[in-house]
């Protein structure tokens, strides 16, 4: 248990930030899936949309710090890829 009035602020604060990060993250999330969804279903138009609306998600949850700038770059590249699969 924290005993300083800083080390108290200090776990008010970590509470505050670990629930905006998981909303941030759950966010980036849904918008993956939406992506994969639409790839399972076969609806080229329908996943190229979602990976536009998810791929400004996936780069400011990497600016904000909740997945590494690579990470965000390479799942944004491997759905890039999944998506043009699926014309041919």
């Amino acid at each position: 248990m924290a005993n300083t009035v800083s080390a108290k602020k200090m776990t008010r604060k970590i509470v505050k930030r670990t629930a905006i990060n998981k909303s941030r993250r759950s966010r980036m999330r849904t918008f993956v899936r939406k992506v994969e969804e639409a790839i399972a279903a076969g609806n080229q138009t329908e996943a190229a949309a979602a990976l536009r609306a998810a791929e400004p998600e996936m780069m400011r949850a990497a600016q904000k710090g909740i997945v590494h700038r690579n990470t965000a770059s390479r799942k944004v590249s491997r759905l890039a890829s999944r998506i043009k699969t699926l014309s041919a």
